[in-house]
Parts: C-alpha cells; sequence; structure tokens
C-alpha cells in the first residue's frame, strides 16, 4: 500500500507515539507485507524468529518490537506491539469510507458496460468497456476491472484477508488495505469470493475463466488463461503461473507456486510448490501418473492380503 505523499520516519513515528532509530527525514513512501516489500516500504515483524528475514528484506524500514542494530540504509520504528501499530498506520492512510449509493459516484464505468440490477459498486472502482455485471454481484471499493470482462450473479470482489493474531482475549484482525485487480477478458461464475490483499494486489490476469463457487485468498495471483473450475479454494499469497488448469475442489496451502502449465486433478490437496507442465493428484500431491500407480498397487495388496 503506497502512501499518496510520501512520509518522514519522524511523521510515522509520531503518529504511533513511538521511538524510531535513524534520520527523522529518512523516507517512508507506504507500507506492504514481506513477500511483497520494496525499497521505502514499511515491513512489521513480532517475532524473533523473522527479525532477520525482515532487516534483510528490501522494505528499508522496519516496525520491531526489539530495539536492535539497524542495517546500513535503513530506519527501524521501535514498538511494543508492531501488529497494532500497523493497523494504525493503514487506518490513517487508507481509512474505511461508508458508501452512500448502491454505486459510488466516485467509480468509473466504462463504454458499453452493462450493470444488473442490485449491483453495488463501491467507492473509486474503476470497471473498463464491454463488461456485464449480473444482479447482486458485490465489488468493493478501490477495485480494478478490465474490459470485456463478466461476472456472474452474488460474487463479491475486495472483501477483507482472513489474517488474524491470536491474542488472550480473542483474535485481532489486521486490517486490509490492498485491493483486487481483475484484468482484461475475466470471467468469474456465480458466488465466487476474491479477497483484496492486506497490502497489495490479488490479481487475476488477462484471459483466466473461473468457476462458480471459487474462493481466491488475499494477495494471489492467478496468471493468464488460467482455468479453475467449481467449489476450489486458493489460499493467500499463492503464485499460480498461465496456463494453469485445476479441476473441481482442489484446495491449496498458503504461499506456495504453481508451474506454469500445471493441471491438477479433482479434490487434490495442493500442500506444496509445484513445477509446470504436468498433471498432479491426490493429498498428499503426486504427479497424477505416480498417484494412480499407488492406488492400484495399494487395492492390488489388499486383495492379496484377503486371500491369505
Amino acid at each position: 500500500m503506497k502512501f499518496k505523499k510520501a512520509q518522514t520516519l519522524e511523521q510515522i513515528a509520531t503518529l504511533l507515539n513511538i521511538e524510531y532509530v535513524g534520520e527523522k527525514n529518512f523516507t517512508i513512501t507506504g507500507i506492504n507485507e514481506i513477500h511483497v516489500v520494496e525499497k521505502g516500504d514499511i515491513v512489521f515483524v513480532d517475532h524473533p524468529k523473522y527479525y532477520d528475514k525482515a532487516l534483510k528484506s528490501k522494505a528499508t524500514t522496519v516496525l520491531i518490537n526489539k530495539k536492535v542494530e539497524c542495517p546500513e540504509g535503513k530506519s527501524l520504528l521501535i514498538s511494543d506491539d508492531p501488529f497494532r501499530d500497523f493497523n494504525k498506520i493503514t487506518k490513517y492512510f487508507n481509512p474505511f469510507i461508508a458508501s452512500k449509493t448502491i454505486v459510488s459516484e466516485t467509480s468509473i464505468i466504462g463504454e458499453g458496460t452493462i450493470i444488473q440490477p442490485n449491483v453495488f459498486i463501491g467507492e473509486n472502482v474503476s470497471i473498463g468497456k464491454n463488461c456485464v455485471i449480473h444482479p447482486n454481484v458485490t465489488i468493493y471499493s478501490n477495485c480494478s476491472i478490465g474490459d470485456n470482462v463478466t461476472i456472474h450473479a452474488n460474487t463479491v470482489i475486495g472483501a477483507d484477508a482472513f489474517y488474524y493474531k491470536n491474542r488472550p482475549e480473542g483474535f485481532d484482525k489486521l486490517i486490509s488495505g490492498g485491493t483486487v485487480i481483475l484484468e482484461n477478458n475475466v470471467d468469474l461464475g456465480a458466488s465466487c469470493t476474491i479477497d483484496r490483499g492486506v497490502t497489495g494486489n490479488t490479481t487475476i490476469k488477462e484471459g483466466t475463466k473461473i468457476d462458480n463457487q471459487v474462493h481466491i485468498g488475499h494477495d494471489t495471483v492467478v496468471g493468464k488463461k488460467c482455468l479453475i473450475a467449481s467449489q476450489t479454494g486458493i489460499a493467500g499469497c499463492v503464485i499460480i503461473e498461465d496456463e494453469v488448469t485445476i479441476w473441481g475442489q482442489v484446495g491449496t496451502n498458503s504461499g506456495i507456486t504453481i508451474g506454469k502449465g500445471a493441471v491438477i486433478l479433482g479434490q487434490t490437496g495442493v500442500t506444496k510448490s509445484i513445477k509446470g507442465g504436468k498433471s498432479y493428484f491426490g493429498t498428499p500431491i503426486s504427479e497424477s501418473r505416480e498417484k494412480l500407480k499407488e492406488i492400484a498397487e495399494i487395492k492390488r495388496f489388499l486383495k492379496e492380503q484377503k486371500k491369505k
């Protein structure tokens, strides 16, 4: 999430009422999670296990819960609760704005686009040309939709990420400040849910087609010309490369990569990153030919056991 105007280290520290390490005029341009940080970003870390990763990341400011040696060319924000203060930054620079109309006046809708009855379109949404948005679709604020996109009834674009910190008093939500981008020629079936990024974008790239009742988690990137069948659940921070085919009732772990041209057969659990150009099946996941051989071998073994 980029700020509309660059901030200084001192300005952010004053906003959070916390101590800082570094030059007071050190430039900060946004906040991001560890997997998408860039120069100028703040990243937060609140567990010693991840200190080194955060300090060595591309982020140039680290919001951390312990005073440590500051890497050269970077700055630190010292907080007793980085999770809480990261949320404060998101709220301040990207506050929730309640809509006053069912289609916001701040949204842009391209020529030839059809908006069916009972569609909700939030603040600052951009929809391209020649799209069809069917009844009861909800498009949250700041989402971007390209040209020639079809979205079927009851689909929700831009709901919050499923991201919580477990505290003694209950689960504390990490506020979502990112968005959703649908590129040109994307089709979404009925009752799909595409969550916004926590700080970055959830992206469905050009030409991808998604069936009914599919969930795409926060910050996931789905490549070009992919096919995803019904009742598939894609976790957050997944990278699906171009021309991947995913059949029905597939589920994935978060933070994995599915290689270009992979085919994942129905009811497979994708528990790890997999290479492209191959067919996969089963839980735990294996190449489909190997998995089918395993199943055949187990059946043969069981038959032999019955004969004994």
